[in-house]
């Protein structure tokens, strides 16, 4: 079992689908983990791409769903060991990082990360912009794959918070219990991250940067 990236605790056996967790004692397992449903991406582990300048490879997936639907999370290990994540959903694409809440300074993040429900259409200030709330619910995790940052367990739940601005800048808060995590960053598409090592599909032309 190999670990890519050395700030990663956590990692999903490809053979067995445990969910195997590094800690200084060892490594140990902390559940099962279920199988991902098929889909239709384009991604998969091993894709790579730039983003900024900056190299980035796909090292691990969480799928999420909700009662209409549901949507990937690729975790992309880039140059120098940051990681970035590579949401996918419903043909857009975003990549966004993780910045302290406490930095962000929005009155109507702090609300909804204190306990409060996220409103569709109401507006959060983010570094002198207006992001509006596009949608707001609860998530379930139903599978996993690759190395992630936390433990991803089938029907771990969560509430999740999209905004979105005119300029294309994309931003979500997730909430636990009394814990919130934000995310920063803009929509992009394939072509953009020129993108390669893609999932061949089945009626889907493979595009030449693939």
């Amino acid at each position: 079992m190999t670990f890519r990236s050395p700030a990663l605790p956590n990692r999903v056996c490809d053979h067995c689908r445990s969910m195997l967790v590094r800690s200084d004692a060892g490594v140990g397992i902390a559940g099962q983990g279920a199988a991902l449903p098929f889909d239709v991406s384009p991604i998969q582990i091993g894709t790579r791409g730039r983003f900024d300048g900056r190299a980035f490879e796909v090292i691990g997936r969480v799928r999420w769903s909700w009662d209409d639907g549901s949507w990937n999370e690729w975790l992309c290990l880039f140059e120098g060991g940051a990681h970035g994540w590579l949401g996918e959903a419903m043909g857009d694409f975003m990549m966004t990082f993780e910045r302290p809440l406490a930095e962000v300074r929005s009155a109507e993040l702090d609300r909804i990360a204190r306990g409060a429900p996220a409103l569709p259409g109401r507006k959060a200030e983010i570094d002198g912009e207006e992001l509006a709330i596009a949608d707001a619910r609860q998530v379930s995790c139903i599978a996993a794959e690759g190395e992630l940052p936390f433990t991803a367990l089938p029907g771990w739940t969560i509430y999740s918070v999209d905004l979105k601005a005119a300029s294309g800048r994309a931003a979500s808060l997730q909430r636990e219990g009394d814990e919130a995590w934000f995310y920063d960053g803009r929509y992009v598409t394939l072509a953009e991250l020129s993108a390669n090592n893609l999932r061949a599909i089945e009626g889907w032309t493979m595009p030449r940067y693939g």
